[in-house]
């Protein structure tokens, strides 16, 4: 199983998928997220989102000025501003 994540900016969708891990930067540190995880409420601080899809690929961006939601296995992340790294 795994989790559905989208990723927006204030302009538009940058990234949506399935994966089994992101890692993201919080006001309060880093924090990962896997199936199952306890629903989050969180302030996005500026830095990377790592996700590793499903099939082990990784997707790296760059986000801040936004929130993190943990809920039922589905992962948002609205930022101010967010890009796809090269």
């Amino acid at each position: 199983m795994a989790l559905t994540v989208t990723l927006v900016s204030a302009e538009e969708e940058v990234w949506h998928g399935e994966a089994s891990l992101v890692v993201a930067k919080t006001v309060e540190g880093e924090i990962g997220f896997m199936t199952g995880h306890e629903p989050v409420l969180a302030i996005l601080a500026e830095g990377q989102v790592r996700i590793t899809q499903s099939d082990g690929s990784k997707v790296i961006a760059t986000a801040h000025s936004g929130f993190i939601s943990m809920e039922r296995d589905e992962l948002t992340i609205v930022a101010g501003h967010a890009a796809l790294e090269s």
